[in-house]
């Protein structure tokens, strides 16, 4: 089993929704110094997350530390290619975090500006979405 997917669920399928609104929650650098922040609506899959967490360490020779600020809670189900409509609802292809303009996805603590700006840049090139780059906001 992936390590970015739920490790239990009650429902195995869910709804499309929608995904509306600015992030009035996870808006904010709270863990690290610095973050990589949405500019756009969007579903980031486990795969963008692993993607970008793996290019950050390998960026930062372990130095530092990179924490991942959203999880993938929404299975993204898909029917087989070729496969005639019907006959129910199609498997799990993949996990998803619903995105929204604002929430705050990975940030980094511990090293200098430069490199963590280097580093975000490198999991922005990652991201299906538009980023930018925030500091924390110290005395709030």
């Amino acid at each position: 089993m992936p390590a970015n997917m739920p490790r239990r669920v009650k429902w195995r399928k869910v709804q499309k929704g929608r995904n509306r609104g600015n992030a009035t929650r996870g808006n904010t650098v709270a863990f690290g110094d610095f973050g990589l922040q949405s500019l756009d609506l969007g579903r980031v899959n486990s795969r963008h997350i692993e993607a970008g967490r793996i290019a950050a360490t390998h960026f930062l020779h372990r130095e530092g530390r990179v924490y991942i600020r959203i999880f993938p809670h929404k299975p993204i189900s898909s029917k087989p290619l070729e496969t005639r409509m019907g006959k129910g609802k199609g498997d799990v292809d993949v996990w998803t975090a619903l995105v929204k303009p604002g929430t705050v996805l990975f940030e980094i603590g511990g090293v200098p500006k430069e490199v963590a700006k280097a580093a975000l840049l490198r999991i922005a090139h990652k991201m299906p979405v538009r980023t930018r780059f925030v500091q924390r906001r110290h005395g709030l």
